[in-house]
């Protein structure tokens, strides 16, 4: 078994040399595309700017995105704003890119699982390496980015969680385990006023367990963070502290 992990993290390194020289430039449209439609881009420093680019760049390298649903061709701008999602829910690790999840689906509309019986906005399968997104559903999150819903965000950060648990990828248990188990038991008190139906900033979803709490909570870091930060100071703090950033300091 460790041999297996030896193995694959060399098969890591490998694959990390190969994007770093042979990895798929940004066109000047598609930087065009971060500037005027991914907001949490154009608030960036010059050096950050750069250090985004690059980062996505590796991105859209290592990852297949896969029309579906009717959709044939797969356009610059779901690939751009889809992989720059990943690039800012990760932007505070220079390497995490979550190998593990290799294969993007995009479907037009809401669509229908036959495994769970019921339609999706979207989901994510760690079983086969798989996140799912609606494409309407993404642009709707985007369309209003002080509402604290964004589907891309939600989507993301439940593979960010899985792949920190995934321990033959070489990005396992980057989170900092004491931050996280700070983060844990802040994030239980929240999930306990909303299942007693308390007064919480958080939408009743985040009340269904530890998971979907997270993605909701990093929905609202992302998009509302300065009232997150007034709502729960502790809580927010935390945040920064596992995720590395705080996205306050981009606001304008």
């Amino acid at each position: 078994m460790y041999g297996f992990y030896l193995l694959k993290g060399v098969l890591n390194v490998l694959e990390e040399i190969r994007f770093s020289f042979f990895r798929r430039r940004l066109e000047k449209n598609e930087i065009q595309i971060l500037e005027s439609k991914f907001p949490y881009f154009s608030r960036l420093s010059e050096k950050h700017k750069k250090e985004f680019c690059e980062k996505l760049e590796i991105v859209l390298s290592s990852k297949k995105f896969i029309g579906r649903g009717g959709i044939r061709v797969v356009s610059a701008e779901m690939e751009v704003l889809i992989g720059a999602t990943i690039v800012m829910v990760t932007f505070g690790w220079r390497r995490v890119r979550m190998p593990h999840f290799q294969k993007i689906l995009i479907y037009p509309n809401a669509y229908y699982s036959t495994i769970s019986k019921s339609y999706h906005r979207g989901e994510v399968n760690p079983k086969l390496g798989i996140i799912v997104v609606s494409w309407n559903c993404f642009l709707e999150g985007m369309t209003d980015e002080n509402d604290g819903v964004n589907l891309g965000i939600h989507e993301i950060a439940h593979a960010l969680k899985l792949e920190n648990q995934i321990f033959y990828n070489g990005e396992s248990e980057f989170f900092n385990p004491t931050i996280y188990q700070r983060y844990k038991m802040l994030a239980a008190a929240e999930i306990e006023k909303i299942g007693a139906d308390e007064y919480s900033f958080f939408r009743k979803a985040g009340g269904l367990n530890e998971h979907e709490f997270f993605a909701v909570s990093l929905e609202n870091f992302f998009e509302r963070s300065n009232e997150f930060f007034e709502y729960n100071p502790d809580l927010y703090g935390a945040l920064v502290q596992l995720l590395r950033q705080d996205p306050r300091v981009w606001v304008k």
